[in-house]
């Protein structure tokens, strides 16, 4: 440093303004260095305030609810609001629960979202008097933690399927046959409840199955398929309980038996982990518990802290109006009928707008529900029918037959046991009435205008009457309907005389004297 500063000196000594000039470049260099040190401390400045800031004021706990049928617009609501959550570092998120049921594959999406979640979901059926049933009870099985207020139920976890009215047999009567395929989910007092219910068998057949084998459980009542899909939905249950050390023998009957318990005896069975009169107790309660997440366990520290209501946004509420059976028959019935009216009368637009966009709204409606595609056929035939019937002379023929397919096709178009898909009987029959009231009315309006005598044209001129205006040789001019026409006739005529007309050749009409007209070849038509 004092050869540096000696070096300096002697330059300033020897070249005192070249020296002044470099000193003064070295100024601004030290200054932009020390400006972009303090540049590079403010992230971590800022970072800082914001971790202090997060420790004084820590993120609330986020609320959804869940309060319908589960379906496509549910899971989205709940698939959507994990993923705010994760991104929120919310320490917790409550899923409140209040619902009879739903679609298998909308639950199915919500259960997957759950169990990737890295926030713990607390599945809590609210407030007193609401249910998580069906598809709700596979839901709470999937949370981290289960909870439920007073007075609340759940259970009845027995798939439902979609398919033709009676196709789809009720669950077994004795649960014994498909339990015991897997004998550590069965209840130990189903084969006694088996054989307290089976039908005394006759004498004759005793010895026969004493000395015979045992044959190969099989259900006692319904089909292959709907066996598979219960033993498909209580394995799916059974293995959400082992994950978070639930009643899986509870979850199997409530699959196979459709049982139900109300929230004293889910915390007796095991079945849930807290009974929560609120929110706020709900909190105080989980205070401390451990949750087993894909990370790790994770102890929960949420007493005290504040709770955000998760809204739907335009999205979901777009898509829950959209995705309801019934929305989806009325949009796609307006489609159909506006394409009709804009191909029968093409040029004025708005029928044939309003009818595509409606029927693309119905189309994707109907994709995310699970729809009988025989009814659907059954339902576009029947208002062909009736679009049909307005363009042939069939005399109602296609109108009732076009009614008759509408009502048969909204009757399969989805499963009223499903809850929420089914579609309201007045709705059907009422949609069903007036769109037999308008083609009976155009039918009765085209009846009359074909009845009406005709008022215009060719056929018009047939037996009308005129009046001969000049004749001049062979040129007679007849004035008929304020029109100047050249006629010819069979015999001799006079100007004023009153005559018919008989025939058109071209340009030239065909006229008799009017005492000479036969009705035969005149106005009787």
């Amino acid at each position: 440093m004092k050869a540096l500063f000696s070096c300096h000196e002697r330059r300033r000594s020897t070249a005192g303004a070249n020296a002044g000039g470099h000193g003064h470049w070295r100024g601004v260099v030290c200054w932009l260095l020390g400006l972009l040190a303090w540049a590079a401390g403010i992230p971590q400045m800022s970072g800082t305030v914001r971790a202090e800031a997060g420790a004084l004021a820590p993120e609330p706990v986020m609320v959804l609810s869940v309060q319908d049928a589960i379906g496509p617009a549910s899971a989205d609501y709940v698939v959507r609001s994990l993923q705010r959550a994760r991104e929120a570092g919310a320490p917790l998120v409550v899923l409140r629960i209040d619902t009879p049921g739903g679609l298998d594959g909308a639950m199915r999406q919500i259960v997957q979202a759950i169990l990737a979640s890295p926030v713990p979901v607390v599945a809590y059926v609210s407030p007193q008097g609401a249910r998580a049933a069906s598809a709700g009870t596979y839901i709470l099985y999937a949370s981290h933690l289960a909870a439920m207020s007073p007075a609340t139920t759940l259970g009845a976890a027995t798939p439902v399927s979609i398919g033709l009215p009676g196709a789809a047999p009720s669950r077994p009567d004795s649960p014994s046959p498909l339990s015991s395929p897997s004998p550590a989910g069965a209840p130990p007092s189903a084969p006694k409840s088996a054989a307290a219910s089976a039908p005394p068998a006759e004498p004759a057949s005793k010895p026969a199955a004493a000395s015979e084998p045992a044959p190969a459980p099989a259900p006692l009542s319904g089909d292959a398929m709907k066996t598979k899909q219960i033993n498909d939905a209580a394995a799916f249950i059974r293995g959400l309980a082992q994950q978070h050390g639930r009643n899986a023998e509870w979850a199997e009957r409530a699959v196979r038996e459709a049982v139900t318990l109300t929230a004293s005896e889910a915390l007796r069975e095991k079945v849930i982990d807290v009974v929560a009169v609120d929110l706020p107790d709900l909190l105080s309660q989980i205070d401390g518990r451990s949750v087993q997440m894909q990370s790790g366990e994770l102890t929960l520290a949420t007493r005290g802290l504040e709770t955000v209501e998760v809204l739907p946004d335009a999205r979901h509420r777009l898509l829950s109006v959209i995705a309801n059976p019934s929305f989806a028959l009325i949009l796609m019935m307006i489609g159909i009928y506006g394409l009709i009216f804009e191909f029968s009368s093409p040029g004025f637009g708005v029928p044939g707008t309003v009818g595509a966009i409606c029927l693309l709204l119905a189309m994707f409606a109907l994709q995310m529900l699970p729809v009988n595609y025989a009814g659907l056929a059954l339902i576009v035939l029947g208002i062909g029918l009736m679009a049909a019937e307005l363009l042939t002379p069939t005399f109602g023929v296609l109108g009732v037959g076009g009614v008759a397919a509408f009502i048969a096709g909204g009757l399969l178009l989805f499963d009223h046991d499903v809850p929420g898909m089914g579609v309201p009987l007045p709705l059907l029959f009422g949609l069903a009435a007036s769109s037999a009231a308008l083609v009976f009315l155009a039918g009765g309006m085209a009846l009359r205008a074909r009845r009406a005598p005709v008022v215009s044209g060719r056929e018009e001129m047939i037996g009308a009457r005129g009046e001969i205006a000049s004749v001049d040789g062979d040129e007679v001019w007849v004035q008929v309907h304020g029109e100047r026409w050249r006629v010819r006739a069979s015999g001799p005529l006079f100007a004023g005389q009153q005559v018919r007309i008989s025939g058109i050749d071209g340009l030239t009409l065909e006229v008799q004297a009017s005492d000479d007209f036969s009705p035969s070849k005149g106005e009787a038509r």
